[in-house]
Protein backbone atom coordinates (compact mmCIF):
# COMPACT_ATOMS: atom_id res chain seq x y z
CA UNK A 1 0.00 0.00 0.00
CA UNK A 2 1.28 3.58 -0.71
CA UNK A 3 0.20 6.26 0.91
CA UNK A 4 1.28 9.87 -0.44
CA UNK A 5 0.57 13.41 1.11
CA UNK A 6 0.86 16.90 -0.60
CA UNK A 7 1.35 20.09 0.50
CA UNK A 8 2.55 23.41 -0.27
CA UNK A 9 -0.32 24.75 -2.27
CA UNK A 10 -1.90 28.40 -1.47
CA UNK A 11 -2.80 31.70 -2.75
CA UNK A 12 -0.49 33.74 -4.63
CA UNK A 13 -0.71 36.71 -7.11
CA UNK A 14 -0.53 35.68 -11.21
CA UNK A 15 3.52 35.68 -11.44
CA UNK A 16 4.19 34.52 -8.02
CA UNK A 17 5.83 30.88 -7.12
CA UNK A 18 4.87 28.03 -4.93
CA UNK A 19 6.84 24.84 -3.86
CA UNK A 20 4.67 21.80 -3.52
CA UNK A 21 5.96 19.05 -2.05
CA UNK A 22 4.69 14.79 -2.08
CA UNK A 23 5.80 12.21 0.93
CA UNK A 24 5.39 8.75 -0.50
CA UNK A 25 5.20 6.08 2.44
CA UNK A 26 6.42 3.46 0.13
CA UNK A 27 8.81 0.55 -0.37
CA UNK A 28 9.20 1.28 -3.78
CA UNK A 29 9.76 4.92 -4.55
CA UNK A 30 13.56 5.03 -5.56
CA UNK A 31 12.23 2.69 -8.68
CA UNK A 32 8.71 4.62 -9.42
CA UNK A 33 7.77 7.20 -11.51
CA UNK A 34 6.08 9.66 -10.15
CA UNK A 35 3.62 12.47 -11.60
CA UNK A 36 1.94 15.65 -10.66
CA UNK A 37 -1.72 15.52 -12.23
CA UNK A 38 -4.07 18.93 -11.36
CA UNK A 39 -8.49 18.78 -11.96
CA UNK A 40 -9.22 22.83 -12.39
CA UNK A 41 -13.21 23.30 -11.57
CA UNK A 42 -15.39 22.24 -14.50
CA UNK A 43 -12.20 20.44 -16.21
CA UNK A 44 -11.14 17.04 -16.34
CA UNK A 45 -8.20 15.85 -14.85
CA UNK A 46 -4.90 16.79 -16.45
CA UNK A 47 -1.50 15.41 -16.41
CA UNK A 48 1.00 18.26 -15.65
CA UNK A 49 4.30 16.58 -15.03
CA UNK A 50 6.36 13.72 -14.53
CA UNK A 51 9.70 11.93 -13.68
CA UNK A 52 11.40 8.85 -14.00
CA UNK A 53 12.55 6.65 -10.83
CA UNK A 54 16.19 8.59 -11.17
CA UNK A 55 15.14 12.05 -12.18
CA UNK A 56 16.99 11.40 -15.66
CA UNK A 57 13.68 11.94 -17.46
CA UNK A 58 11.28 13.97 -17.52
CA UNK A 59 8.06 15.23 -18.97
CA UNK A 60 5.91 18.46 -19.03
CA UNK A 61 2.28 19.37 -20.32
CA UNK A 62 2.94 22.26 -23.08
CA UNK A 63 0.99 25.26 -21.30
CA UNK A 64 3.78 24.50 -18.48
CA UNK A 65 6.91 24.00 -20.07
CA UNK A 66 9.62 26.47 -18.98
CA UNK A 67 7.65 27.28 -15.80
CA UNK A 68 7.16 24.30 -13.61
CA UNK A 69 9.77 22.25 -12.49
CA UNK A 70 9.71 18.37 -11.35
CA UNK A 71 12.03 16.97 -9.13
CA UNK A 72 12.37 14.28 -6.23
CA UNK A 73 15.32 13.13 -3.29
CA UNK A 74 15.05 9.71 -3.40
CA UNK A 75 16.26 9.57 0.06
CA UNK A 76 13.47 11.15 1.56
CA UNK A 77 11.10 9.84 -0.32
CA UNK A 78 9.85 12.80 -1.98
CA UNK A 79 8.87 14.27 -5.09
CA UNK A 80 8.47 18.45 -5.53
CA UNK A 81 6.62 20.35 -8.03
CA UNK A 82 8.36 23.84 -8.88
CA UNK A 83 5.82 26.29 -10.19
CA UNK A 84 6.87 29.51 -11.30
CA UNK A 85 5.04 32.59 -13.27
CA UNK A 86 1.90 31.27 -12.25
CA UNK A 87 -1.27 32.26 -14.20
CA UNK A 88 -4.72 32.31 -13.38
CA UNK A 89 -5.26 29.20 -15.29
CA UNK A 90 -3.35 27.42 -13.15
CA UNK A 91 -5.67 27.18 -10.75
CA UNK A 92 -6.82 23.83 -9.43
CA UNK A 93 -6.35 20.79 -7.00
CA UNK A 94 -3.28 19.12 -7.75
CA UNK A 95 -2.61 15.50 -7.01
CA UNK A 96 0.41 13.78 -6.45
CA UNK A 97 0.90 10.26 -8.66
CA UNK A 98 2.73 6.87 -7.88
CA UNK A 99 3.18 4.08 -9.75
CA UNK A 100 3.97 2.06 -6.54
CA UNK A 101 5.64 -0.88 -7.63
CA UNK A 102 3.60 -1.43 -11.01
CA UNK A 103 5.07 -0.18 -13.98
CA UNK A 104 3.42 1.40 -16.89
CA UNK A 105 0.15 3.45 -15.31
CA UNK A 106 -0.35 5.73 -12.16
CA UNK A 107 -1.97 3.32 -9.27
CA UNK A 108 -1.89 5.35 -5.95
CA UNK A 109 -2.78 9.39 -5.84
CA UNK A 110 -2.75 11.93 -3.14
CA UNK A 111 -6.07 14.11 -1.83
CA UNK A 112 -4.15 17.01 -3.52
CA UNK A 113 -3.76 20.50 -2.86
CA UNK A 114 -5.10 23.44 -3.79
CA UNK A 115 -3.49 26.09 -5.40
CA UNK A 116 -5.63 29.45 -6.51
CA UNK A 117 -3.36 31.59 -8.57
CA UNK A 118 -5.53 35.55 -8.44
CA UNK A 119 -5.29 37.90 -11.48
Amino acid sequence: QVQLVESGGGLVQAGGSLRLSCVASSRTFSRDRMGWFRRAPGKEREAVAAISWSGGNTWYVDSVKGRFTISRDNAKNTVYLQMNSLKPEDTAVYYCASEGGVSGKFNYWGRGTQVTVSS
